[in-house]
């Protein structure tokens, strides 16, 4: 069976100090990681973050050793700068979330939490 993509959400945060805007899509898929298991996939900046059981469950576990409840993707996050950046966080609970946080210079943190399809 091939992959079904279905738009959850899009949307997109302006920079009024250069007019650029910060563009978010993020997509339910049918099938994702090793095992073609559903999942949720969003594309930031060219990059894409899978949200597939495979994966989860190693940060899941990693989060659980930090203690903490929601587990900040840093290998997948763009925070290079304190004014403006990307973050992409698994949120821990039932059901599992992921979250995407999106700030420009001029704007405030925008942040959107989607479910996930699945329990680790």
């Amino acid at each position: 069976m091939a992959n079904v993509k279905t738009v959850l959400d899009q949307w997109s945060v302006r920079d009024l100090e250069d007019n650029s805007s910060i563009n978010v899509l993020v997509e339910s898929c049918t099938e994702l990681g090793n095992h073609a298991q559903p999942g949720v996939q969003i594309m930031c900046m060219g990059h894409f973050v899978t949200y597939e059981p495979n994966i989860v469950e190693q940060w899941a576990y990693k989060a659980g050793k930090q203690g903490a409840t929601e587990y900040l993707l840093d290998e997948k996050s763009w925070t290079h700068h304190e004014d403006q950046y990307v973050k992409y966080f698994l949120v821990l609970g039932s059901p599992l979330k992921a979250r995407i946080t999106v700030k420009t210079r001029s704007s405030k943190p925008n942040t959107r939490d989607y479910e996930l399809p699945f329990e680790v």
